[in-house]
């Protein structure tokens, strides 16, 4: 048991859990509101489905550790789509308490990409064997 394979664990299950969450919201309340921002966008409305994507299977697969660094990278790209519809407007404000108003999303931005970086570690369920974990 080391240190990395601790802290990339623990890294992961925030990440995941964390992500999971929103995910859920979206399929319990649906994606309305996404599709407005994907459409006024001039987007096709198809591809607020991505959200399913990025924040239920992408964080339900790094949560096991399994393809963890494509999953990993679509959490990323997911942050990078959610700024880009809902937060353009707000990349180089302060929010309220005073620290970025897109904070949120940079953190699982980065947080995701070291993930992407480290792999799954190995406490997984591919104990990191593999060249996607």
């Amino acid at each position: 048991m080391t240190g990395q394979d601790l802290g990339t664990l623990l890294l992961r299950i925030t990440v995941g859990a964390l992500l999971l969450l929103h995910g859920l919201a979206k399929l319990r309340h649906g994606i309305a509101p996404i599709h407005g921002m994907v459409t006024a966008k001039g987007l096709p409305s198809v591809l607020a489905y991505g959200v399913y994507i990025g924040e239920v299977l992408a964080p339900i697969l790094v949560l096991l550790g399994y393809f963890t660094r494509p999953a990993a990278i679509v959490i990323a790209i997911n942050m990078v789509v959610a700024v880009a519809l809902a937060h353009s407007g707000n990349v180089l404000h302060l929010g309220r308490s005073g620290g970025s108003a897109v904070e949120l999303e940079a953190l699982y931005f980065a947080a995701a990409l070291a993930i992407a970086l480290f792999g799954a570690g190995r406490y997984s369920v591919s104990r990191g064997a593999s060249r996607w974990d």
